[in-house]
């Protein structure tokens, strides 16, 4: 049933799939996620809907190929199916007119940050979007931002693009013109959303941030989520993903990534040495 449909490669290990899900597609709110398997003895990843089109019955996931589910993920063509697919999973992002949003996306983030600016600017609300990524080439869905902006700021980290410096130099330049936001959206690597926190703290402009914790089942019952939101154990498939990026324990979230690191990288590894077997 969940049948590839479209496929493009947006960057270096970057890509993007149309996948057939209909009733997923009806039902999803800016915010929520899938879990799939690529196959049927294969492990659950969640993967943000970046977009869905109701009319044809589809949802659009963005995906970098870190580990080995997400390499097998990126070898699908068009044409070919999911295991299986479930969703939308997790609390939709709270929609309303607040005055301005800056809405920042750095890497892999922008997927993620794409259907919340959407859904910020359809509410009418004034939104700025801050696009971050290491380079040039590592940028990925400008013009869909730029669409659904009224503003679009790009920074990369070597100025091979846009200005030089990191989504953070980008949103105080904002808060320092006297342009205080009314509302701070941050999608992207846990230390980076750490740092847009770091810059909103002193200014007291409410922040989100959107958690990739590891998780596994996406309904509370494995625990594997857990992170820690204001002193107490919050769950990031049925609490989140979105929290209050003032009680975040980022540095318990990045401890946390990092436990299956080893196991992680052997996978792959062995994945990669049976993909290079003769057939």
């Amino acid at each position: 049933m969940y049948e590839i449909l479209e496929k493009k490669v947006l960057g270096p290990q970057v890509t993007w799939l149309v996948v057939r899900a209909p009733e997923i597609a009806r039902k999803r709110k800016a915010g929520q996620f899938i879990i799939l398997r690529v196959w049927e003895e294969g492990e659950r990843i969640p993967l943000t809907i970046a977009d869905a089109d109701v009319e044809r019955g589809t949802i659009t996931l963005v995906s970098q190929s870190v580990g080995k589910t997400t390499s097998q993920l990126a070898t699908l063509e068009v044409g070919d199916h999911l295991a299986d697919l479930v969703g939308p999973l997790g609390t939709p992002t709270h929609v309303e007119q607040v005055g301005t949003v800056v809405c920042v996306g750095g890497g892999i983030g922008i997927a993620p940050i794409y259907p919340i600016t959407q859904a910020m600017k359809g509410a009418g609300n004034h939104v700025i979007s801050i696009l971050g990524a290491r380079n040039k080439d590592l940028l990925i869905m400008e013009e869909m931002m730029r669409a659904v902006s009224d503003e679009t700021v790009v920074v990369t980290d070597d100025g091979s693009y846009g200005k030089k410096g990191f989504v953070t130099n980008a949103l105080q330049e904002i808060i320092d013109s006297g342009r205080r936001p009314d509302l701070v959206i941050a999608i992207g690597p846990p230390i980076m959303m750490k740092m847009v926190v770091k810059v909103t703290r002193p200014f007291d402009i409410p922040t989100l941030v959107s958690l990739n914790s590891i998780m596994i089942d996406g309904t509370g019952m494995c625990g594997g989520c857990r992170v820690s939101v204001g002193g107490k154990a919050r769950f990031v498939c049925v609490d989140g993903p979105e929290f209050d990026g003032f009680s975040v324990d980022f540095d318990e979230l990045m401890q946390r990534l990092s436990a299956y690191r080893e196991h992680e990288c052997m996978a792959l590894a062995r994945w990669k040495e049976q993909q290079a077997e003769p057939k």
